[in-house]
């Protein structure tokens, strides 16, 4: 077998900006303590919308961890990544001086549903109320959907693939996905994944189109999947940055690999059309279990989707127990975005930082807020619970119609 196929991408840095937490250690401990922080929004110019609850990121200060020449041109979602790939590269310990010596060898790829919001609102209110002399000349590429791609490649000096996914939900799994595959071919490192920002006024008007979005003001019951009390989900800002690299080569310099990207797949069902979805997230499944050479029985912990839309969580529970069987039903799952919100594409990266965390830990987080289940799953909620995890599934589907399914194993299992 030639060394092209020999390469497996490894997870060796994770950089988490979160409603919970703004690094991987608090994001963890928040999370495993099933912590929920859905609160109602304090964003200014946003309470007299009908959207009442959200997860904000407000332990966030970006003039702390980004330059100011950098924060002049950049939306919020690209403060996020940016001090997200920051913390991913220094657990990776891939410092400047790395970068510097085989700058091509290193590339970035991450997924945006919306862009820069909040950054387009502010211009969009100069050029209205004072004319165009007072628009920025940052406006036409801050709040571009690849530009916290272009912003952490130019800051950190890294110049080998760079990309973005622009995609729904699901292309947070599949930026990942997109990294891996990069390093497979040749690339030495990756960093990956994806971040939002969409709570500013203008951001949250485009939102208030989705049937699927939760309108609830009380936040212990706005966003409960798989319960019937289910009435849809709730935005979140945040998001989470990887190091993805060649697993062999982060052995060989001593680097802790924390878990391998073994497999990915996915598939399209059409916008909304959430009895679809049951077949599309099986389609996605089957083939990520089958790029992983895993076996259903092998998955030890899933990572929902939960949409919170009854359809859509019933259309969710019939694919896992479709491509799992009967171990479907004894596999514990989990969805622990009920206490952060639902981040669009920045969603399932955090669930996949949380699942990695979760191996490293023998540790499954619990599902805030959710209690009385209504569907055939083994949901974990009320507390973490202790187990042996060594091979972790995470779906995600997005509401214009993805699916997409990522396989992650344990670092050790490696």
């Amino acid at each position: 077998m030639s060394a092209f196929h020999r390469r497996r991408a490894a997870v060796t840095g994770i950089g988490v900006v979160a409603p919970n937490g703004t690094n991987t250690d608090t994001f963890w401990k928040s999370t495993r303590e099933g912590m929920s922080v859905l609160d109602r929004i304090t964003r200014e110019g946003c309470d007299h919308l009908p959207l009442r609850v959200a997860g904000e990121v407000r332990a966030f200060e970006p003039a702390a961890a980004v330059e100011e020449r950098f924060l002049v041109q950049t939306d919020r979602f690209t403060h996020f990544g940016m001090a997200a790939a920051d913390l991913a590269l220094e657990e990776a310990r891939i410092g400047r001086d790395t970068v510097a010596q085989s700058p091509f060898s290193l590339g970035v790829v991450t997924a945006a549903g919306s862009g820069g919001g909040e950054f387009g609102q502010r211009e969009l209110q100069q050029l209205w109320g004072k004319g165009s002399r007072f628009v920025g000349p940052y406006q036409s590429i801050a709040w571009f959907y690849a530009a916290s791609t272009g912003q952490i490649s130019i800051r950190r000096g890294l110049k080998g693939p760079c990309s973005v996914v622009a995609a729904d939900e699901a292309g947070g799994l599949d930026a990942l996905a997109h990294a891996a595959r990069a390093v497979e071919r040749g690339t030495d490192v990756m960093v990956a994944g994806s971040t939002e920002a969409p709570l500013a006024p203008y951001s949250m008007v485009c939102q208030l189109g989705y049937e699927e979005l939760s309108t609830s003001d009380d936040p212990a019951r706005a966003y409960r999947p798989f319960t019937t009390g289910a009435r849809g989900f709730v935005p979140a800002e945040g998001g989470a940055m990887f190091v993805v690299e060649d697993e062999a080569s982060a052995r060989e310099r001593g680097a802790h690999v924390r878990a391998t990207v073994a497999g990915h797949a996915s598939t399209f069902t059409g916008a909304s059309r959430w009895e679809l979805s049951r077949e599309g997230l099986v389609q996605a499944i089957r083939g990520a279990l089958d790029e992983a050479g895993c076996a259903p029985e092998e998955i030890d912990v899933v990572f929902a989707d939960a949409l919170g839309v009854p359809e859509a969580d019933r259309a969710e529970a019939l694919a896992i127990a479709d491509v799992l069987g009967a171990h479907g039903r004894r596999v514990p799952v989990t969805a622990p975005k009920t206490g952060t919100g639902r981040g669009y594409c920045a969603a399932p990266v955090l669930d996949a930082a949380a699942a990695v965390l979760a191996m490293e830990h023998g540790l499954i987080p619990p599902t805030p807020n959710v209690f009385d289940i209504c569907h055939d799953l083994d949901l974990v909620t009320t507390r973490a619970r202790t187990a042996d995890l060594r091979t972790a599934l995470i779906l995600s589907r997005g509401l214009m119609g993805s699916n997409s399914a990522l396989v992650l194993r344990h670092g050790a299992a490696g």
